[in-house]
């Protein structure tokens, strides 16, 4: 019998990770590979944020902090939600986490029990199905396909929940798709959810603020305020004010949830690094006019992509409404045979196609539940990007 546990057979470890992996240690090995499978902004984290942290350690906040996080954060929270969302809560309904990963780690870990279903809108983030499996739930898939702009629909939403339903994950903007609902699609989702009662709704609004063309963000306890006491809403400042690597997440909830997870919390992590703490309070207590000059940034990558792409033979794109990721259907190249003889049979041997013969690296499609597409993150330089796409379509036009 092996040593480790059962229970890992469950999961696969992150396959957008193994991108990034994957195309770094090529480049460190000499080849010439554009990753596009980076989910993190290549901006640097604002400087008035690495001030606030600089400061923090002079002032001596080097010390364990309060499991839920600190007062101050936890209040900067609460205002950024009332501010943003016209949400009331307090403190005691905030839990701080290590990034938006491990506040939903908590979270399925504190609520789920065996066979416990959470209904998840595909394509999805890879890591919502691998956590609920591991809490010992049952992920429940709902396709959401192209001809729906990767959305989930009232009827599909109304049909997949049963008596076991416990979760349903809504993510907008999405990762991987970049898009999101309207206050309109919203609405027409949380009529649904209002009707079952056993119901609780888990928001992944990370993106929220990275957003085009005048699109209007909403999060469902703001559309349906009848649903606010069974939503857990969850953020953090990882994206948008580009402090990937800082890891500070957080859950708004009610407090007996919120108790829950940071009792998981408390026999893990114990808390958040207590200067990435200080640097987040200055994130969403300070000036934020970074956050528009970034979004104008990316929606000229957006569009660059969104582009190109559609120029290359056999691949349709989508426009995204925001995030920085387009989700193009390679459809048109399954069947298709490679210079060298290897048929594409599907988006991974596309993926890895792109990989091998013209080193651009981006992750295929069934790693977020939803094929024949692949993800291109474009969060990087318009000069890498149009690199890249340039090579994407030189791939698709060699194949026969």
């Amino acid at each position: 019998m092996s040593f480790l546990a059962e229970k890992l057979s469950r999961i696969k470890p992150s396959p957008t990770i193994a991108v990034s992996t994957k195309a770094a240690e090529l480049k460190a090995a000499g080849r010439d590979v554009i990753g596009l499978g980076a989910g993190e902004p290549d901006f640097d984290t604002p400087q008035h944020i690495i001030d606030a942290a600089v400061q923090a350690m002079k002032d001596g906040k080097t010390r364990y902090t309060a499991v839920a996080g600190t007062p101050e954060l936890r209040q900067a929270i609460c205002d950024k939600l009332k501010r943003d969302n016209d949400l009331s809560y307090t403190p005691d309904q905030i839990s701080v986490g290590c990034g938006g990963k491990q506040t939903i780690y908590n979270a399925l870990m504190a609520t789920l029990n065996d066979g416990d279903e959470v209904i998840i809108p595909a394509p999805y983030w890879v890591s919502y199905p691998d956590i609920t499996l591991l809490a010992g739930g049952t992920p429940k898939f709902v396709d959401c396909s192209a001809e729906n702009n990767f959305k989930l629909q009232p009827a599909d939403l109304e049909a997949a929940i049963t008596d076991k339903t416990k979760w349903v994950i809504l993510n907008s903007p999405s990762n991987p798709t970049g898009a999101a609902y309207s206050r309109d699609e919203m609405k027409a989702l949380t009529d649904v959810l209002v009707k079952h009662e056993n119901v609780w709704v888990m928001t992944d609004d990370m993106y929220e603020l990275i957003v085009y063309d005048d699109f209007e963000f909403v999060t469902p306890a703001q559309v349906e305020p009848k649903l606010f006491d069974r939503t857990l809403t969850l953020n953090g400042v990882s994206k948008a004010y580009c402090m990937t690597g800082w890891r500070v997440g957080y859950a708004a909830g009610p407090v007996e949830v919120i108790k829950a997870i940071n009792k998981i919390q408390s026999q893990s992590t114990t808390h958040t690094c207590s200067i990435a703490q200080a640097a987040a309070v200055e994130a969403l207590n300070g000036s934020h006019d970074f956050v528009a000059k970034h979004n104008d940034v990316f929606k000229g990558r957006r569009d660059l992509v969104v582009k190109m792409l559609n120029e290359a033979e056999g691949l349709e794109c989508q426009t995204p409404e925001g995030a920085f990721y387009v989700y193009p259907s390679c459809a048109g190249l399954i069947g298709k045979t490679t210079p060298d003889g290897k048929t594409i049979e599907n988006d991974e041997d596309f993926v890895t196609y792109l990989l091998e013969t013209e080193g651009v690296a981006a992750v295929h499609g069934a790693a977020f539940g939803l094929s024949p597409h692949f993800r291109v993150s474009y969060a990087t330089s318009n000069e890498l990007l149009s690199e890249a796409c340039t090579r994407i379509q030189r791939a698709c036009a060699a194949l026969k």
